[in-house]
């Protein structure tokens, strides 16, 4: 199972940066930081869990147990791709990759991470695996 989800993970990955990229280049220069950062947020979003709910079936959970394993999996390599890209490849600033987790100011970004956590339970559940 996991090889499959890792592989279904690094295709999140890649449409997570493309979301990014249209962020940068189309939505922020546009409507402004924020607006751009909520709208980005909802496009991954959906965009994740599209992915999740077609790929489900591939990847082979057998039982709820292994759903969860799932949804930890990814969501441990998503926050560990976000500051160790975010920040050694991609050279943000910490500071300004934890501000992304602030909700007083507006930042969403915690949406993907729980999307990452509970999203495969939520697609099994609607694919009635």
């Amino acid at each position: 199972m996991f090889p499959r989800a890792l592989l279904i993970w690094l295709l999140m990955a890649v449409l997570a940066v493309l979301n990014g990229v249209a962020r940068v280049s189309v939505i922020t220069p546009y409507w402004g930081d924020q607006a751009g950062h909520l709208l980005s947020t909802l496009t991954g979003g959906i965009i994740l869990f599209l992915t999740m709910y077609l790929f489900l079936p591939w990847i082979g959970p057998k039982s709820s147990r292994r759903i969860w394993q799932l949804g930890f999996f990814w969501l441990g390599l998503t926050v560990a791709f976000e500051f160790l890209a975010g920040h050694y490849l991609f050279g943000n600033p910490w500071e300004k990759l934890l501000a992304d987790y602030n909700l007083f100011r507006g930042r969403v970004w915690v949406v993907i991470l729980l999307l990452q956590l509970f999203g495969p339970m939520l697609a099994a559940k609607l694919r009635k695996i």
